[in-house]
């Protein structure tokens, strides 16, 4: 019996289609997909075991190594992890590299043991990637970004999140994008960073939505790069800049970088550790602009900043971090601002509150979206 196969990518991304990925977890280390569980066909150490084999003694030695070292117990172990999956998932497909051995040998011993013929993706991972990574040329082509601009704290990613036609790029990337924007959990490699942003510009395209509000970001977000044919479009788009003052700025960030930041140490490693890591990511922070902050303001800001977490430590108050926050954002992230927003005033259309900001690009998309494209 021919077991059924799947090539409709834009179906399966736009639906959330859930995904068995059937390689091994370096691989899926490596990149992978969202609503993706990785149940291998090999572990680590089978897989290089095999490719040893193939190597020295070609593919039928391989295929006769991997036979013998998941027969029996693994055989048994590896289909019931997957036929759970399977009654879970009744919607979903399976996958390996190359839509190859592996997955078939999955597809196979799921319908051996349940009776169901549960769909192969038709080119694996690697066929899937490639349509992902040829469709965020063809969204950028067809997208109109609209950029939001504003100081450090100013909240953009709260006007981000209140917009239907938008995408959270520090949200795909896992980072708040700035020196302190580290999470508790690392961030997703670059090519999940990829594979996210393209599907979420797939179900916008797919929802007739083509003028997009992002974020004014450098090209990395952390460590992640925003591909180079988004970032340039990005640089020549309209800004729109949100403008609030500088006690709302220090209370987002006081919120962001301490409020939440120890929320997410503390949900990981308890009460104590998380504070201690907290506070080391904090320091640690700091610590990594201290050349361009200068040595007096360096050390200004971090007795400050020792003196708040002991506060906090103490009293459970996040008020005393108001001091060297302050600092932070006057005396390093303003001037680089300033600096910035010289090069780009000529591409403001419109500046105002966070209200104003949200009206403005809820009612002006389609304006914008004429006078650019």
């Amino acid at each position: 019996m021919e077991l059924p196969e799947i090539s409709d990518f834009r179906t399966l991304f736009l639906s959330d289609t859930p995904l068995l990925d059937v390689r091994a977890p370096v691989e899926f280390a490596a990149g992978a997909f969202p609503n993706t569980q990785n149940i291998p066909l090999l572990n680590d150490e089978e897989r290089h075991l095999i490719g040893i084999r193939y190597k020295e003694k070609g593919q039928s030695a391989a295929i006769d190594l991997g036979r013998e070292l998941i027969d029996g117990q693994p055989r048994a172990e590896r289909t019931t992890a997957w036929t759970a999956f399977v009654r879970q998932h009744p919607q979903g497909v399976l996958y390996c590299f190359r839509g190859g051995m592996r997955s078939k040998i999955a597809q196979e011993w799921i319908h051996a043991a349940t009776g169901i013929a549960y769909p192969r993706i038709k080119g694996g991972y690697k066929a899937m990637r490639s349509y992902l990574l040829e469709e965020i040329d063809h969204s950028i082509a067809e997208i109109q970004p609209v950029v939001l601009g504003g100081r450090t704290g100013a909240g953009k990613t709260i006007v981000i999140h209140k917009l239907k036609s938008s995408i959270d790029l520090e949200g795909l990337a896992w980072h708040r994008g700035s020196a302190f924007g580290a999470h508790a959990t690392p961030q997703p490699s670059q090519i999940d960073f990829e594979n996210r942003l393209s599907i979420a510009l797939i179900k916008h395209r797919a929802a007739k939505r083509r003028a997009l509000v992002f974020e004014d970001e450098s090209k990395a977000v952390g460590s992640r790069h925003i591909p180079p044919p988004l970032y340039e479009h990005m640089s020549r788009s309209p800004l729109v800049v949100l403008d609030v003052s500088l006690q709302e700025r220090i209370d987002n960030s006081i919120r962001e970088y301490v409020t939440l930041a120890l929320e997410e140490y503390q949900n990981m490693y308890g009460e104590d550790e998380g504070f201690q890591r907290w506070a080391e990511y904090a320091s640690n922070s700091l610590s990594r602009i201290s050349k361009r902050l200068g040595g007096v303001n360096y050390k200004q800001m971090n007795d400050k900043l020792q003196y708040a977490i002991n506060h906090l430590k103490q009293t459970g108050n996040p008020e005393a971090h108001t001091e060297w926050i302050s600092q932070l954002l006057t005396k390093y992230y303003d001037p680089m601002y300033d600096y910035q927003m010289e090069k780009k005033k000529n591409r403001i259309v419109f500046s105002g509150a966070r209200e104003e900001v949200v009206n403005y690009l809820e009612t002006n998309m389609q304006n914008i979206l004429l006078r650019h494209h």
